[in-house]
């Protein structure tokens, strides 16, 4: 895993922003892997800047979610294709045919599992998997205890990130849904590269966990540990505990990947 600390969370979304566009520009029929919640807003806002400022062609890109929600009602304000059609895919030249997000309202959960995960290979594979980390330690919904190996699945969400995302239900924690769909560990570990994105003080205890803390299932972001391409891009507050910031200063200060953005 390699790491790099930005001074603020404009910063990180700017320069994650940027490798994606990048990517964009060498592979325009790229296959990327999309996560949700309040660090990928800006993300998703810087994106859409450089689109419009380098003209970005999405037309040939597909996209895979992480992660749905179970038993919402289609069209739910609350879902996770309703937020990414609102932050980013209305805002960009993808077609929404393109965009792929498990289906919560499925009556088959496994059989939906079982399609999701057919659909990637049927795609080629993700090339870049963006991904957040839950207070639970999570990447997509693995909560504690999930393989390594883990597929596609419905899972029950903890009682924390039911809390932790309580906010986007109006603060009604009795509102956020008790189950979910998601890209297992081993699915996400599958892609070509994954771009883990944390920001704020609240991230700093279980980011430091999971870059510094032993590989333990008990925080699925270890597992990134695992991948030969992960790359963490956090700010300030979200590094706050980490014990060899030292070294991660000096990777990015000599890793020719990232010359272009040592301004």
């Amino acid at each position: 895993m390699k790491l790099v600390v930005r001074n603020d969370d404009r910063a990180v979304a700017a320069l994650t922003a940027r490798l994606i566009a990048d990517l964009l520009k060498a592979r325009p029929d790229c296959v990327l892997g999309l996560a949700t919640g309040r660090t990928m807003e800006r993300v998703y806002d810087a994106l859409v800047e450089i689109s419009r400022a380098e003209a970005l062609d999405f037309s040939g890109c597909r996209t895979f979610n992480l992660d749905e929600y179970i038993g919402l009602p289609p069209g739910s304000a609350h879902s996770y294709r309703t937020y990414m059609n609102d932050r980013l895919f209305s805002r960009i030249n993808i077609p929404i045919g393109n965009t792929m997000l498990p289906d919560g309202s499925a009556t088959d959960l496994a059989a939906e599992a079982a399609r999701y995960e057919d659909a990637i290979r049927r795609a080629g594979g993700i090339d870049l998997q963006l991904v957040g980390i839950g207070e639970t330690g999570h990447i997509g919904f693995n909560e504690p205890l999930s393989p390594f190996t883990s597929r596609t699945r419905d899972i029950t969400l903890a009682p924390g990130t039911r809390r932790q995302n309580a906010a986007l239900f109006d603060d009604d924690i009795d509102a956020v849904p008790r189950r979910a769909l998601t890209m297992g560990v081993g699915t996400i570990l599958e892609a070509r590269r994954v771009v883990l994105v944390a920001t704020g003080s609240a991230k700093a205890d279980i980011l430091a966990q999971a870059v510094e803390g032993p590989v333990t299932p008990m925080v699925s972001a270890t597992a990134l540990h695992f991948h030969p391409d992960s790359l963490a891009i956090i700010d300030e507050d979200a590094a706050r505990h980490l014990k060899h910031r030292d070294y991660y200063d000096s990777v990015f200060a000599t890793d020719p990947e990232f010359a272009p953005f040592r301004a």
